[in-house]
């Protein structure tokens, strides 16, 4: 019915019927609310009119009257409230099963990066009927991802991840935007999630395979030289880093963290903030050597990074072995 309505998008989202019928009761509330205002101020405009030779006279406070008008409303913004509530939550909690995506937001493009490699401007393919997490930061100045047809709106800030999620329940190609002004180029920082069934969608990853973020990680911490302190043997002058996401931090203050991803950005960008218990502060901050793109890359590699896992520092591997200068040539085997 409202699929054609110039004013209703379409539905394409396991949330979108939520949103809409908590807009709809607001729409509602708020009509009948305007109406009865609207009429009340035309009735005691007539019936108390300037009349001659009428004299206004006090009127006395009506209990009734006044717990009526009191406990209505509350009731009502009451009922506003936790349906609101209940609906923010479900938007904002994604499922344990969500597949996660990284989204970078820059002046004036989208990038994505799937876990699996697949890279992305401005477009995402993702599977019908499946649960998508999309964990978000700018680059530059504060955008904002809007997708009309999920109901689903979120800011994406520079310095800070924000997440959501969406589960789209129809095949087909749906508009991205950037809903805040983020420069002269706001205009063109627009984009489309193409949403497709399943087998299609395996078969596209498999056409566009590529490196995943954590093998990507992987070598810029080898690049970076963050092995040569964060080695995990008994060298190590920096924190064991294996199996730490998602795990308790203790603190050299006292305090104690949870290492989730905004926790791992801020120590690789700003190390002093947050010294772990037993360890001094001599990590060199990375600002400006890495950038989001990259930070996510090695944030994707601390998360799948297990026991023994952490790669070898440069000195640590096999010398090749070395050919006497007299020795000869082996001879081929026949």
């Amino acid at each position: 019915m409202f699929d054609n309505f110039p004013l209703w998008p379409a539905r394409a989202s396991s949330t979108a019927g939520n949103v809409d019928a908590l807009f709809i009761f607001l729409l509602i509330v708020s009509g009948m609310m305007t109406l009865l205002i609207f009429t009340a101020v035309v009735y005691f405009a007539a019936r108390y009119r300037h009349r001659k030779g009428v004299m206004a006279e006090q009127i006395e406070g009506s209990t009734p009257l006044e717990l009526t008008w009191s406990i209505i409303p509350f009731g009502v913004f009451l009922v506003i409230f936790a349906w609101g509530a209940i609906v923010f939550f479900k938007s904002r909690t994604p499922p344990r099963d969500a597949t996660e995506v990284y989204v970078v937001a820059k002046q004036w493009m989208w990038k994505m990066q799937h876990l699996t490699g697949q890279r992305e401007i401005n477009q995402l393919h993702v599977p019908v009927d499946r649960p998508m997490k999309l964990t978000m930061i700018s680059q530059d100045v504060i955008h904002s991802f809007f997708v009309p047809e999920f109901r689903m709106h979120q800011d994406v800030l520079p310095g800070r991840y924000t997440t959501i999620w969406f589960h789209a329940t129809k095949p087909g190609r749906y508009h991205l935007f950037c809903s805040q002004f983020c420069g002269t180029g706001h205009s063109d920082m627009i984009g489309e999630v193409i949403v497709m069934e399943k087998e299609s969608f395996q078969a596209w990853l498999e056409s566009q395979a590529e490196g995943s973020p954590a093998s990507a990680g992987r070598k810029l911490f080898q690049k970076l030289q963050c092995v040569s302190c964060h080695s995990a043997d008994a060298r190590a002058r920096a924190p064991v880093l294996e199996e730490i996401f998602g795990k308790q931090v203790p603190l050299a203050d006292g305090r104690s963290v949870v290492a989730d991803i905004s926790y791992l950005r801020e120590s690789i960008l700003n190390p002093d903030a947050k010294i772990v218990a037993g360890f001094q502060p001599i990590m060199p901050s990375f600002q400006g050597q890495v950038n989001e793109e990259e930070l996510l890359q090695l944030i994707a590699f601390l998360r799948t990074l297990r026991a023994g896992q952490t790669p070898r520092r440069v000195e640590d591997a096999e010398p090749p072995q070395a050919t006497p200068a007299n020795a000869k040539p082996k001879e081929p085997t026949p």
